[in-house]
């Protein structure tokens, strides 16, 4: 009998793969029950941050295994991070699997299952689906005229094939920029996969409006060209009669050329092999062509961006993506594109000139494809709402429309609630509605809300607001401003607040707002001034201002003076500059700026500049001159021109425009009005200067004069605790002298607690409490609120201090090991012990703190403990101590917590599933009470 070749072997390895990950996705189905989308599993996913399964789990995952394969494995197969070390350990105990292992039936498969997780570059990600279902149609493309365009992943991969191979013989190599200028179309598509399959970086333009701009057009983006060191553009055929002047703008251009140019069916690039941390796409902030700033995005950071927009979306194959963003833009190239080809969603475009020509094309377009994710900046809505008519919209069902999102411009909440009214006759659900936030940095999301929730506004008060930058919810009638709600941030991303003087602040309280997580970008190509502005320390500044509440981000205005307008920034320089060259117009006397409009959101583009020309229809020819310069610089109309008098224009003493200032002129109705004197202006803008950083430096003394002597409280409370312990003799003594001191450490510090639901623990008999895990101040928290004495479960590493060691003891808490399984399976023994001596558990199931906001996944270790000894587990939801103390922040404030204890839940069975149960109870209880969001979900 011959022993199996290669092939044969790989195939029964191949299969005992099969299985163990059927047997992995099972456990982690069951142990997630209310998961909409549960984490996806692989060899590579880790057991316990990937997949959620904590110690206990892995217990029960090892027990599983050993029973479906018939194996004892050895007790380090408990520490196993992830189903590879697994199968490495059954192959160990087993040999191989056998050929004859049952496979699962062809019929339980459906057509395209989960989505390319091991995948660590892009073209990895096309790789799996080729493999898998290479003819399902990827693409719809709607051009100008005629049918639409359907390209499978096949087809798709072909034409790049072949366009790679074109560049190739042009010496284009791995690592190499090339510049894509093409309007929405299936040479867009197939060019930019060419580059990647070659491991060359796209760098998108955006192409131009009208054809009599293409030499400024081009002209202006050599600086871009020239930043990126862009060796090949590839454009329309029009473009090719420029080349000699581009090349002079940017010296490393070798040669502009087409995709037709570049098809060559007989020959194909080869794959240059790029690595997850190589550059995938140079993203330029689409204007920026007075001082380039390329956000430089690897394959990694695109799909971390990406695997995090799908699990918040609940994103699967059956979804249907209709767009009409441009390519060159994050949100439809990332976003709607990428996402699209990554998650095997049929996409369907439509190039942005044809929804303008036709805004309600799109909706038509999501009611013929059956679209479940579109959407696009505020001003997209409100064509649509300008352009409708019932004749038109006839017959149109937008009922399955699930995720409408809306963003990369400012959010009008009046906007969103006239397009749910409007469209509700066709089907509509105004929960599908979605504000959210992102940023090029951020390779295109960072903050996005659950599917279903409809939007969320925040109504604060606006005097106090504007003075304080405190956030006050009002009712009734107050003057009051309005944010909109764009939900949490994405899974692995945080987001925070910081005031002017860099500290960080607390919730309901406006600052900018600072950035990090795995898809944040590195910086800007070859702009180290640029990248160090960029970075906060370890997080990103964003430029733009707002503040949290509960963990969801609300956007409250820009720092920068970045103009979002059509859902393309503006950047005023370049604008100022192209102005203040034509005749009539003081040089170096013009500021551009946006005015958003209250109602709908929509950031008017305003042009102010200086003229001494007094003569009506000269002004008129220069208003024009102004609006026409407007348009062939950016492409867009102005939508006021206001020609002033020389000196209107505010200036910095340095001659730089003042645009905020500038603004205020213009929103008050007193531009070109006469000034006030020098000596009036200099001492007004002083003292406004002296006592806006006199209330900064105020409050940050106040924050931590209080500090000092909350610490000071707490530190004289602990002392008397832990003297009185060392003493007394019963634990229930100790407790209640700790119980009495923290409550009055708490009065003397301005932390009000309310409790609710006390009465559940009264004549409740041993049992285990589980609490959310928010703040260092939790355990504290509860010990003042609760009428009975618990046993904590703490980290280990709390007793590494001698003096914290025997304090914790004396009072009963029992130390657990998290890093190591197999340590923490046996600790986990001592809790059975003390159940069974009579004892009380108190446990945060979550585990180590996270400063974010949001629930995360519960351990199983208490539940398994309750269901083993038959006693109830205790839910109790912490709210507000994350705000009184984040994360490693070591800076108090004062505040109210609330303390809301359920009812206790009996276990009816025992096993895992029961467990589970008790798990999903009380993780509901706590998810509905404390005020955050869901980071399990």
């Amino acid at each position: 009998m011959t022993e199996p070749g290669p092939r044969a072997a790989s195939r029964d390895r191949e299969a005992l793969t099969d299985q163990l990950l059927e047997i992995v996705h099972r456990l982690v189905r069951e142990s997630h029950p209310g998961a909409t989308a549960p984490p996806a599993v692989a060899l590579e996913s880790r057991l316990d941050r990937d997949l959620g399964l904590d110690s206990m789990a892995r217990a029960e995952l090892v027990l599983r295994v050993e029973r479906a394969f018939n194996v004892d494995l050895p007790e380090q197969a408990l520490a196993a991070d992830t189903p590879a070390e697994l199968l490495e350990a059954i192959v160990s105990a087993h040999g191989h699997a056998s050929a004859d292992r049952p496979q699962p039936s062809p019929m339980e498969i459906p057509p395209v299952t989960g989505a390319p997780r091991q995948a660590t570059t892009l073209t990895d990600a096309l790789d799996w689906h080729l493999d898998r279902h290479a003819d399902r149609p990827h693409l719809t493309i709607y051009a100008s005229d005629g049918p639409p365009e359907t390209l499978s992943y096949a087809e798709l991969d072909r034409r790049a094939r072949t366009v790679a191979g074109g560049l190739t013989a042009r010496g284009i190599r791995r690592g190499d920029a090339l510049a894509l200028m093409l309007p929405t179309g299936a040479e867009y598509f197939t060019a930019f996969l060419a580059a990647l399959r070659i491991g060359a970086t796209p760098v998108p333009i955006y192409p131009p409006a009208r054809a009599s701009q293409l030499e400024e057009h081009l002209r202006r983006h050599g600086r871009i060209l020239t930043n990126a060191e862009v060796r090949v553009l590839i454009t329309v055929a029009e473009a090719r009669q420029v080349a000699r002047l581009l090349r002079a703008e940017a010296p490393r251009l070798e040669g502009i050329v087409t995709v037709d140019e570049l098809t060559r069916p007989e020959t194909s690039g080869e794959d240059e092999a790029a690595g997850s941390d190589d550059l995938a796409l140079l993203q330029y902030t689409s204007g920026s062509t007075g001082d380039p700033k390329g956000v430089t995005l690897t394959h990694a950071q695109l799909l971390a961006n990406i695997r995090a927009m799908g699990e918040r979306l609940d994103v699967t194959p059956e979804d249907v993506f209709v767009s009409w963003l441009p390519l060159y833009h994050d949100m439809g190239l990332i976003a709607a594109w990428l996402g699209s080809l990554y998650y095997a969603m049929p996409l369907v475009v439509m190039s942005p000139l044809g929804f303008l020509a036709r805004p309600l094309r799109w909706l038509e377009i999501i009611h013929q494809h059956g679209g479940t994710i579109s959407g696009g900046p505020n001003f997209g809505y409100e064509l649509c709402l300008r352009a409708i008519t019932s004749e038109r919209l006839e017959g149109v069902d937008l009922s399955g429309w699930r995720v409408a999102f809306n963003g990369a411009e400012p959010v009008s909440p009046v906007t969103m609630e006239r397009f749910a009214e409007a469209f509700a006759p066709h089907g509509f659900r105004r929960e599908a509605l979605m504000p959210v936030y992102g940023l090029a940095e951020a390779a295109v999301g960072l903050c996005v809300p659950t599917p279903g929730r409809g939007p969320v506004s925040d109504r604060v008060g606006r005097e106090k607001f504007v003075a304080t930058g405190k956030a006050e919810p009002v009712h009734g009638d107050e003057p009051a401003l309005t944010f909109v709600n764009c939900g949490p941030p994405l899974s692995g991303h945080e987001v925070r607040i910081v005031g002017a003087a860099g500290q960080e602040l607390a919730e309901r309280r406006e600052g900018e707002i600072e950035f990090r997580g795995p898809s944040a970008t590195d910086g800007y190509l070859y702009n180290e001034d640029a990248t160090r502005s960029l970075y906060d320390g370890p997080w990103l500044r964003t430029g733009d201002r707002g503040y949290l509440v509960g963990g969801d981000v609300h956007i409250s205005g820009r720092s920068k003076d970045v103009i979002v307008r059509g859902g393309r920034n503006v950047y005023p320089y370049e604008l100022e500059e192209a102005v203040g060259r034509l005749q009539g117009v003081r040089k170096g006397c013009v500021a551009v700026f946006g005015n958003p409009d209250a109602e709908t959101g929509v950031e008017a583009l305003v042009v102010v500049a200086e003229t001494r020309v007094k003569d009506t229809d000269e002004r008129e020819r220069l208003a024009q001159a102004i609006r026409e310069a407007t348009v062939d610089i950016i492409n867009l109309p102005a939508d006021d021109v206001r020609l002033v008098p020389p000196h209107s224009v505010l200036k910095t003493s340095s001659g730089k425009i003042r645009r905020a200032a500038t603004r205020e002129l213009y929103r008050s109705a007193r531009l070109g009005a006469p000034t006030a004197a020098a000596w009036w202006q200099v001492l007004r803008l002083a003292t406004e200067s002296a006592v806006t950083r006199l209330r900064a430096r105020t409050a940050r003394l106040g924050e931590w004069g209080y500090a000092v002597y909350a610490w000071a409280v707490f530190g004289v409370m602990a002392t008397l605790v832990g003297s009185s312990a060392v003493v007394l003799p019963r634990r229930q003594w100790r407790w209640w002298l700790a119980r009495r001191c923290v409550r009055l450490a708490a009065a003397m510090t301005g932390i009000r607690i309310q409790r609710e639901g006390i009465e559940h623990l009264t004549d409740c008999g041993p049992c285990v409490l589980v609490a959310n895990h928010a703040s260092y101040l939790d355990a504290l928290v509860l010990t003042a609120a609760l009428p009975r004495d618990f046993r904590y479960l703490a980290k280990r590493e709390l007793g590494r201090n001698a003096l914290v060691r025997v304090l914790l003891r004396r009072l009963g808490t029992l130390f657990v090991e998290r890093l190591d399984p197999q340590a923490a399976s046996e600790d986990t023994q001592q809790a059975f012990v003390a159940i069974e001596r009579g004892d009380s558990l108190a446990v945060f199931p979550e585990g180590t703190l996270h400063r974010g906001a949001g629930l995360g996944a519960f351990h199983m270790g208490a539940f398994v403990a309750a269901v083993r000894n038959g006693i109830a587990v205790v839910p109790v939801a912490l709210r507000g101590t994350r705000s009184l103390m984040r994360g490693s922040d070591w800076l108090p404030r004062p505040g109210p917590v609330g303390v809301c204890v359920g009812a206790p839940l009996e276990p009816h069975s025992d096993g895992w599933s029961e467990a589970v149960r008790l798990r999903e109870a009380s993780r509901t209880f706590i998810l509905d009470r404390c005020g955050e969001p869901d980071l399990a979900s």
